[in-house]
């Protein structure tokens, strides 16, 4: 599958690539990812399946999306870029890195963990269902629609983010809702054929985050024997957002 990208930086600086989380996109990332290539970097930001302007499928596996990524790596000529994935992103490139060793050389996931997460965006599902796209004025209606499912104003400006007019002058979604809602599940699955991944890589969690626990750092080092694990203090699941100068410092430290 052929993926929409966003890129920044000078095009014979090193590589980064950088995969988004559920109901992301690049655009997300298009503030820290100026940042990394303001000191010397080449940055891709991915649209991953079914979000952004990246073209839509059946299928939202971490097997498929870890393809993808590999595909774009060959498109694009890359020689062993650094890959970056966030939540969702974070599951993609550790199953790219555990299917096509060899192909980048530094791996960074944040915060999550190579391991079976519950069903937990159901409410989320639920509320963007409720908003009526063909009988919505703006912005500010779906948003008291959303609000109903979702108490925190920052959750649900980042999941509206999603909202667009489309060439008819209608809202429609930038994500595939209906194939997101169908594989939700799949989303907090174990990653496929899982093997030891020698490259070197880091690890960012934010403190105030759940998603990975000191009790999951014995599984991630056995998995990643060359692990480098950084916390960043204040900073909850979406650590590149709340923490962005410490989140560049720690990347950049990692990758130089």
């Amino acid at each position: 599958m052929k993926l929409f990208f966003r890129e920044v930086g000078e095009p014979t600086a090193p590589p980064i690539i950088i995969l988004h989380g559920i109901f992301g996109s690049s655009d997300n990332w298009l503030t820290v990812s100026k940042a990394i290539a303001a000191r010397g970097y080449r940055v891709f930001a991915l649209d991953q399946r079914n979000h952004g302007q990246s073209p839509r499928a059946d299928d939202q596996s971490y097997l498929s999306m870890a393809a993808d990524l590999h595909e774009f790596i060959v498109d694009q000529g890359l020689d062993k870029p650094v890959v970056v994935g966030h939540s969702m992103g974070g599951k993609t490139v550790m199953q790219f890195a555990m299917q096509y060793s060899g192909q980048f050389s530094k791996l960074v996931v944040v915060d999550i963990a190579p391991k079976f997460y519950p069903i937990h965006h159901a409410d989320l599902i639920r509320g963007l269902k409720a908003i009526d796209l063909l009988n919505l004025s703006n912005r500010n209606e779906a948003d008291t629609v959303l609000s109903q499912y979702e108490p925190i104003p920052a959750v649900r400006q980042f999941l509206l983010k999603n909202l667009y007019r489309n060439e008819q002058g209608q809202f429609d979604w930038r994500i595939n809702l209906p194939v997101i809602e169908r594989e939700l599940h799949g989303v907090g699955d174990e990653l496929t054929n899982p093997r030891i991944v020698t490259e070197p890589t880091l690890f960012i969690r934010g403190s105030e985050s759940p998603y990975i626990l000191d009790e999951d750092i014995p599984t991630i080092k056995r998995i990643f024997p060359n692990v480098q694990i950084e916390t960043i203090y204040g900073a909850g699941h979406w650590v590149q957002a709340e923490k962005p100068a410490e989140f560049v410092e720690v990347l950049i430290t990692f990758v130089s």
